[in-house]
């Protein structure tokens, strides 16, 4: 987003710290009240003077703890109909008045969440990424290449515990046999494979479109996060199920991978949301919201 709707200075301020992953920005969307209908962002952005003076709630807020800077969605203004309309601005994490506040979460997950307070928070105008009231085009812009990436984390997941899996079903003999020589245990782990490498040929897809700037990547990138987030969890749970009571065990590595694995099928994006996108905009069939 910043590469394509940035300043000269904004891109030179961060991004070669992002490209070398010195550098971590946060993304500030999500709202208690509003999710995937991002019209109902209430955390405004006013201008006073060479500022914006930013006020409001964001919720879910990952890994805030380890970035430099949040890019921060807010409503400007609002439409004829009611609907906010919305801009981009880039807000260091150590800025006077936000505070952060830690959701805890029973789920073990790579990012911590946050609740996010801005109160009266001043960042320069220069700060503002594009055009103002055109950040939720900014916005959609970078959501193909989210999907992509949970999509390959979905990938990742459901690899790992295919192998760990394999590993295990070769090794563990029960009545003189490798447990893996029984259909009750190879076949799911076939399935799974099966579901695994499907995925992963749908995310180079969508990947390979994206970087073509290919129209159909948007259809391709959520197509692939839906794949890779059931095909992940599905070969975690047989992975889980082919280790017997081990495989709740920390020592084999597969039982706290549940979380993550699970919240694929719910963040960034749910399976909900993308059905509907496929739905709409592939089957061309009526909006259902």
């Amino acid at each position: 987003i910043i590469q394509a709707f940035g300043s000269e200075e904004l891109k030179q301020q961060w991004l070669p710290g992002i490209a070398s992953g010195e550098t971590i920005m946060a993304f500030a969307i999500t709202e208690p009240d509003a999710g995937s209908n991002s019209h109902n962002i209430s955390t405004t952005a006013k201008r006073d003077g060479d500022d914006w003076v930013i006020n409001g709630t964001k919720y879910y807020i990952s890994g805030v703890d380890e970035a430099e800077a949040i890019l921060v969605v807010t409503r400007t203004s609002t439409n004829d109909s009611g609907r906010g309309l919305l801009s981009l601005l880039v807000v260091p994490t150590d800025v006077p008045g936000l505070t952060k506040s830690l959701i805890p979460v029973q789920a073990v997950t790579p990012e911590k969440q946050f609740t996010l307070f801005f109160d009266d928070v001043r960042v320069p105008a220069a700060n503002l990424i594009g055009t103002e009231n055109e950040g939720l085009r900014q916005v959609f812009m970078g959501l193909n290449p989210e999907r992509i990436m949970g999509a390959a984390l979905g990938n990742g997941i459901g690899r790992y515990a295919l192998d760990k899996a394999a590993d295990y079903a070769r090794n563990r003999h029960v009545w003189g046999a490798p447990i893996g020589s029984h259909q009750g245990v190879s076949h799911p782990l076939a399935h799974a494979k099966i579901q695994v490498e499907l995925a992963r040929l749908m995310t180079q897809r969508a990947a390979a479109l994206h970087d073509a700037g290919d129209p159909g990547s948007g259809e391709a990138s959520n197509m692939a996060k839906y794949a890779a987030a059931e095909a992940g969890i599905l070969a975690l749970d047989q992975a889980i199920q082919t280790h017997g009571g081990n495989g709740m065990a920390t020592e084999y590595g597969l039982a706290t991978l549940w979380g993550p694995a699970r919240l694929m099928r719910t963040a960034p994006i749910s399976r909900e949301m993308i059905l509907n996108f496929v739905a709409q905009h592939s089957l061309k069939l009526p909006a259902s919201y």
